[in-house]
């Protein structure tokens, strides 16, 4: 595809998306991850389309995720939240996961959240608990910026020195205490799936510095911070990965224990929204 008509294509999205939620200007986006549908923060004036009615968007197709996008309005400021996000193992190629990204950057999105459920690589970290990201790694074998270039999202070359911002990095580690939630920092890393790690894999992951592993949120750091946005990383831990728990994983444990955690992630997300590191 053509640089031009990428940018086109985002272009086209974001119109038709501000022409829907007219009076709406969101700073801040949200995209929400597996067995969190019910961490959608209370939001005032809100206004759902689903992402089989939006241009270029095709429909998710992992249990767990709602498949549309919320605006609203918290803490003086206006929001949008993707419910459900777009994953390098249902099939998309890799390079269209930037697209959500920049089209909420179109949308005039400074600060990007990201949440995900993932998989703890170390006893310590447990189910239940929740790590706020401070870097990644890169294992899924390729990078959404390949052959998806235009000067309108950034540098070609983007930094990844600092990928997940230090001060909302601070403000959601300082809520996390106020409202008692288990959280510590650390480091994602990011593997194709759908198929959960061999214990040989963990192990090497632990190895090279890892402290969780999942299938997304690096991707859309990545787009978002070539686009300069500010990028925040909340992880859910829905697990031991092989070789530290003998349980045998379904997906279906994964959405149960997400409802529990959803009540959390809410009430952080929504003190994250109202505080003044997204203004």
């Amino acid at each position: 595809m053509e640089s031009s008509e990428i940018l086109l294509n985002v272009e086209r999205t974001a119109g038709w998306l501000k022409k829907l939620a007219t009076g709406f200007k969101p700073v801040t986006a949200i995209i929400a991850g597996s067995g969190l549908s019910n961490s959608l923060p209370r939001l005032d004036d809100k206004l759902s389309v689903s992402y089989k009615d939006i241009p270029g968007f095709p429909s998710t197709t992992v249990k767990g995720h709602a498949g549309e996008m919320v605006f609203g309005r918290m803490g003086g400021a206006d929001v949008v939240v993707m419910r459900g996000r777009f994953h390098y193992y249902e099939g998309r190629p890799l390079n269209f996961i930037a697209f959500p990204v920049r089209v909420l950057a179109a949308l005039g999105v400074k600060n990007l959240v990201l949440t995900a459920a993932v998989g703890s690589l170390k006893p310590a970290i447990k189910p239940g608990d929740m790590l706020i990201l401070r870097d990644h790694i890169n294992f899924m074998g390729s990078n959404p910026l390949i052959g998806n270039y235009h000067q309108a999202f950034g540098a070609m070359f983007p930094d990844m020195n600092e990928p997940y911002d230090k001060a909302m990095r601070k403000e959601i580690m300082k809520l996390a205490r106020s409202l008692k939630i288990r959280a510590t920092e650390g480091v994602y890393t990011a593997v194709t799936g759908p198929s959960y790690e061999s214990a040989a894999e963990v192990k090497m992951y632990r190895m090279f510095g890892g402290d969780i592993a999942g299938m997304s949120v690096v991707p859309e750091t990545i787009a978002a911070r070539q686009l300069l946005m500010r990028v925040a990383g909340i992880c859910w831990i829905s697990n031991f990965a092989s070789g530290i728990s003998k349980t045998v994983l379904t997906h279906d444990e994964v959405l149960e224990l997400g409802e529990k955690v959803s009540v959390k992630m809410r009430a952080l997300l929504e003190a994250l929204l109202k505080s003044k590191a997204v203004k």
